[in-house]
């Protein structure tokens, strides 16, 4: 299956995404976790013929809720948020998404969330059409999808009940938590949280006010540490765990 992908005529595509060249597979970042890493080395290559690697600058949006269903991706490098809009016209970020992570909607016709990234990004971008074709004929393929849906709605389960029953500090412990294993922390140790304050807090459902008093509180508990606007140390993970599971 040797497809080109024409980034000219997909229109769900921003006109500053460019594609890079030169991709090896091998040597990706993400290959042993990403949707093809059961796939054999020639069905990767396959695969990879069918899409091209593209960058996004912090900002960016690469499918809009909505639309018609023109591409999937796999995340190789970047954060980025799943954000739809409420009747009122506001967004409601409904999900953030990490380098390994799969996004867009394999055998659907629609788009149901924007999709824009929160630091600047690669991605392995995919025809949705020539996607869903190469995973009719590859088990493996079918069975990581399947395993990504089920992992989707164990966390919508747990993220339901953080919603529901948690306190703001608990919340904030567990969404400091999921950052921590999923962000890469600097030789410092400090991670760089992808989302401001009042994006955290419109996600854990209370105000950017609670959302900042209780990261002062856990630093002045030496749990945490702040570093400039947005960097974040874990100095106790025992502690956030702790925290996170007060409830």
């Amino acid at each position: 299956m040797n497809m080109q992908f024409d980034m000219a005529q997909n229109a769900a595509l921003p006109t500053m995404v460019r594609p890079c060249v030169g991709h090896n597979c091998e040597r990706c970042d993400v290959r042993d976790r990403a949707i093809c890493a059961d796939l054999s080395a020639s069905d990767r290559d396959a695969l990879s013929r069918i899409g091209r690697r593209v960058s996004l600058k912090a900002g960016q949006t690469v499918m809009w809720e909505g639309d018609d269903n023109m591409v999937v991706a796999n995340v190789v490098e970047g954060t980025l948020k799943l954000a739809t809009s409420t009747g009122d016209g506001r967004e409601q970020i409904v999900g953030v998404v990490y380098a390994s992570d799969f996004i867009g909607r394999p055998f659907g016709a629609r788009t149901p969330h924007s999709v824009t990234a929160l630091t600047d990004a690669r991605l392995c971008l995919f025809p949705r059409g020539a996607f869903d074709g190469f995973a009719r004929d590859h088990a493996e393929l079918q069975h990581r999808l399947l395993q990504r849906t089920l992992d989707d709605l164990d966390r919508t389960r747990a993220w339901m009940l953080l919603l529901g029953r948690k306190t703001a500090r608990e919340k904030v412990a567990t969404f400091l938590l999921d950052m921590g294993r999923r962000l890469r922390a600097d030789r410092d140790g400090v991670i760089d949280l992808p989302l401001s304050r009042q994006q955290i807090a419109d996600i854990l459902g209370i105000t950017i006010e609670t959302v900042s008093r209780q990261m002062t509180e856990l630093k002045r508990g030496g749990t945490i540490d702040l570093i400039g606007r947005r960097g974040v140390r874990l100095v106790d993970m025992a502690e956030l765990e702790a925290l996170a599971e007060a409830g």
